[in-house]
């Protein structure tokens, strides 16, 4: 399915490009959340028309990504969970409690932001992890995980 990009979207295009997805990523992800319209003549024109109002937003939500990220890059979080003597926890740090712990510091942040590439905490120690605050702004923090017994 041919689709309009209402917004940049990693690994899939700027605004404004018209590009093939699958039927399913579209009516189920693209078209109901609002990043991507389909590409008919109609569409088209009515984009055109919005094109300088669309990417005036999409440079205000860049700007304001940035300096969340500026006062969010090099933060250091504490997480306490309950461990074992060898270090491992009983139960693991996921992105709900990283969300948790950045919402008690003043950051606000989506679960689906936090990249966890290795998955799930399950060890006392410090842990580089992104935040993805926009597509083009990914800051980095520290997740020290405490173990009390």
């Amino acid at each position: 399915m041919q689709v309009i990009l209402m917004e940049k979207l990693a690994n899939l295009g700027n605004l404004g490009d018209v590009v093939k997805v699958k039927d399913g990523y579209a009516r189920n992800f693209l078209i109901p959340t609002g990043k991507a319209k389909r590409a008919t003549d109609e569409n088209l024109k009515a984009f055109e028309a919005r094109r300088a109002e669309l990417e005036k937003a999409q440079a205000a939500a860049l700007v304001q990504a940035q300096e969340r990220g500026a006062k969010l890059e090099g933060q250091t979080l504490k997480v306490t969970q309950k461990a074992g003597v060898d270090g491992r926890l009983f139960g693991s740090v996921t992105n709900y409690d990283i969300v948790d712990a950045l919402k008690a510091q003043g950051f606000e942040v989506e679960r689906s932001q936090v990249r966890m590439p290795a998955g799930a905490l399950k060890l006392v120690g410090d842990y580089p992890l992104q935040i993805a605050l926009h597509t083009d702004v990914v800051v980095t923090i520290t997740v020290s995980v405490i173990g009390e017994s």
